[in-house]
């Protein structure tokens, strides 16, 4: 687990120190985990982000252009991570505080065993806020060069991707929140609407 947590934080800064010559990280919160020290890598230059197709819970396919006007935070995870699932509770915190027409918080999920996995590890852990999005096939993960699981990204309201994170997070923390609200540009009082 750690080996492929350093190869990943080696791959990002390797990535983003060749695409932007002025990379600039910013250290999580500790959550208690083995990998809780990696880092927050942001972009100096807003990048393109490939076309992505997925489903919603209902089976409806969307695509992160659904999104564009919002800032997202998009995750890439899967049930059978561990690390994953100790992060998705923080992260239904953070959209039940953040989310809504202000921020949308697009949990991705690539388990190739289908949406009723999804909905069970939903219902398993008593995730309320965040909607079920799923892509089957996985290639959402390899286009956005999510080289471990789970991967963050921080995408501005154009579309396009500002930062990201390899590895779970403590979303719900203060600090992490507060990176969020910066990056993202989000209002301090933004308590934000359903979605």
């Amino acid at each position: 687990m750690v080996v492929v947590g350093g190869c990943a934080l080696y791959y990002v800064a390797t990535e983003f120190s060749h695409t932007q010559s002025n990379q600039r990280s910013v250290v999580a919160a500790e959550s208690g985990t083995a990998l809780a020290s990696l880092s927050f890598s942001f972009l100096d230059r807003a990048r393109a982000l490939p076309e992505l197709s997925f489903i919603d819970g209902d089976g409806r396919t969307r695509t992160l252009a659904d999104f564009k006007g919002s800032p997202v935070l998009l995750n890439i995870w899967a049930t059978w991570c561990v690390p994953c699932r100790k992060e998705m509770p923080s992260l239904d915190r953070l959209q039940a505080e953040l989310g809504g027409s202000h921020l949308v918080v697009v949990p991705l999920s690539i388990d190739r065993q289908g949406l009723s996995v999804v909905k069970a590890f939903y219902a398993e852990l008593g995730l309320q806020s965040l909607g079920i999005f799923l892509d089957q096939s996985g290639g959402s993960a390899s286009k956005v060069n999510a080289v471990g699981l789970p991967t963050t990204l921080f995408i501005d309201p154009s579309g396009r991707e500002i930062g990201r994170k390899i590895g779970p997070a403590e979303w719900d923390s203060p600090e992490t929140v507060a990176l969020v609200r910066e990056r993202l540009k989000l209002g301090s009082s933004a308590k934000m609407d359903d979605q």
